[in-house]
């Protein structure tokens, strides 16, 4: 694809929605999902630096940033319908696929409903590896949400509070770190149509007692695909102890915590988490899919033993299912 020296916000209209994304870089494509209420900036940091070795596609996800925010499905599966349809019509192919946080949800989606069109996958600081996740997302789902938060995002009250949350994430106190990120979405809920996607969403995947999604009953098909895990080790909007999760329902997949980052740790320390990103890829074989392999994954199928379906459970354990026997 032909490098693009500059990166801006592109437009393309696709099911009668117009998508805003990103693209830039030459080589092999790396496809950044970005998290609930935020939007392709959120992987400014890295971007660039990726860019140097590879086609870097960054979309604002429908219902976020600059792309349109209709009356839709906002379910994960509808994102990777989404994410797929974007990628046909930019000519691409394949992609390495990297998510983060909600992010993370789509780009499990994604993988799993078009292996043939992922190279490996990478979540940071995903959803969907465990039911815990902090309660500011869960309120989202409750009754009055909206209206709550439209009387909070008048000016004079919208402008105090983001600019509170900026100077609480430069106070130097770790917790605090992404109120900056939080200050951006809070800001993005002026407008009534994000506040409705939003909603959606988080409906669509949580409910009062955590996420709803899991990878857990699908994870084995990871077998056939590289997997690396990142996480911050002060994530407190989804606990770092998921990583583990992870790394327990996927053996194969590499895991990386790094240390001194929260939620958000590309933009924590954007440098070590390209070199994870970039060594992960240098290090593995993009997947090719085999459907006769797919197959056989599917027939074994897998067993998870149910103890991690409440929050504060312990941490699932899947077990491999006996193979099916064929007929004579």
């Amino acid at each position: 694809m032909p490098r693009r020296t500059s990166p801006r916000v592109e437009h393309v209209t696709v099911h009668g929605h117009r998508r805003a994304y990103v693209i830039t870089g030459s080589g092999p494509v790396v496809l950044l999902l970005h998290g609930l209420g935020c939007d392709h900036t959120t992987w400014a940091p890295v971007i660039a630096r990726l860019a140097r070795t590879h086609t870097v596609l960054a979309p604002d996800l429908l219902g976020h940033g600059e792309s349109d925010k209709p009356r839709a499905d906002y379910s994960v599966g509808g994102y990777a319908n989404g994410m797929r349809d974007l990628m046909t019509v930019l000519g691409i192919d394949t992609a390495t696929v990297v998510g983060h946080s909600f992010g993370g949800g789509v780009a499990m989606q994604f993988a799993y409903q078009f292996p043939e069109r992922t190279e490996r996958l990478v979540l940071v600081g995903s959803g969907g590896l465990g039911p815990e996740v902090t309660p500011a997302i869960r309120a989202i789902t409750t009754p009055g949400f909206h209206q709550v938060m439209g009387a909070l995002a008048v000016p004079g009250v919208r402008h105090a509070t983001t600019a509170a949350l900026k100077l609480l994430s430069r106070s130097g106190v770790r917790h605090l770190r992404d109120l900056d990120e939080v200050a951006a979405i809070y800001d993005s809920l002026q407008d009534a149509r994000t506040r409705a996607a939003i909603r959606h969403v988080v409906r669509a995947v949580v409910d009062w007692k955590g996420q709803i999604i899991t990878m857990a009953d699908r994870a084995y098909l990871t077998e056939a695909m590289p997997m690396c895990v990142v996480w911050g080790a002060d994530d407190q909007v989804i606990p770092v102890a998921h990583a583990s999760n992870a790394g327990t329902l996927a053996p194969s997949a590499r895991v990386e915590i790094i240390p001194d980052a929260g939620h958000f740790p590309h933009k924590d320390h954007p440098e070590r988490f390209v070199r994870i990103v970039r060594d992960f890829i240098r290090t593995t074989e993009p997947s090719r899919h085999d459907r006769e392999r797919w197959r056989e994954l599917l027939e074994e199928g897998a067993l998870v033993a149910p103890v991690h379906a409440e929050a504060g459970g312990a941490p699932l354990a899947p077990v491999r299912a006996a193979r099916r026997a064929k007929p004579a």
